[in-house]
């Protein structure tokens, strides 16, 4: 399935609702952001099926909010155009990723970069660990997230060891 396909259409939609004057929920905000930031793990690691899953959750609450609430707003013209765009995007099976080319002060322009939300099961104080142990650099923002920056392969190792760390403590 084209997790990232299907993620873009869903951030559209968040889109087109904020255009037309629309709330969306901050909690459907939050889970988009975690289905990104799991797709990147799959991307990686795509063999862990338990990540695989929480995509999928994440996606289908995403989505079933985002139609609910437009066939109540907009109309059942609205969500069947959506649908199919989905239906379209759900068909694509090679998933070919554009670099996300935004310009991050102070990470040089050769390094790649990841931001991280730390969590009640990977706090920052691991995550900064792990990134010295991937050997990476890093930047607490103002919002509370992780920046690491470093080599491509570095960033790699670095998500594959969050994914053990993450994956360890939801199996119990």
């Amino acid at each position: 399935m084209g997790y990232s396909a299907i993620w873009k259409v869903l951030e559209e939609m968040v889109a087109d609702f904020r255009k037309r004057g629309a709330v969306v929920p901050a909690e459907i905000m939050s889970d988009l952001k975690s289905a990104k930031t799991l797709i990147s793990v799959l991307k990686v690691d795509p063999s862990r099926v338990d990540t695989s899953q929480k995509v999928d959750e994440f996606l289908l609450k995403v989505e079933s909010c985002l139609i609910s609430e437009g066939q109540k707003m907009f109309g059942t013209g609205y969500v069947e155009e959506w649908l199919k765009r989905l239906d379209e995007a759900s068909k694509k099976i090679s998933e070919k990723e554009e670099e996300e080319t935004k310009f991050i002060p102070g990470v040089p322009r050769e390094h790649k970069w990841i931001r991280v939300k730390p969590l009640a099961e990977l706090p920052i104080e691991k995550l900064k660990t792990l990134a010295e142990g991937s050997h990476l650099s890093y930047d607490v923002q103002s919002d509370g997230c992780l920046l690491v920056y470093g080599k491509d392969k570095c960033i790699k190792e670095f998500i594959k060891n969050m994914a053990k760390k993450y994956g360890l403590k939801t199996e119990k």
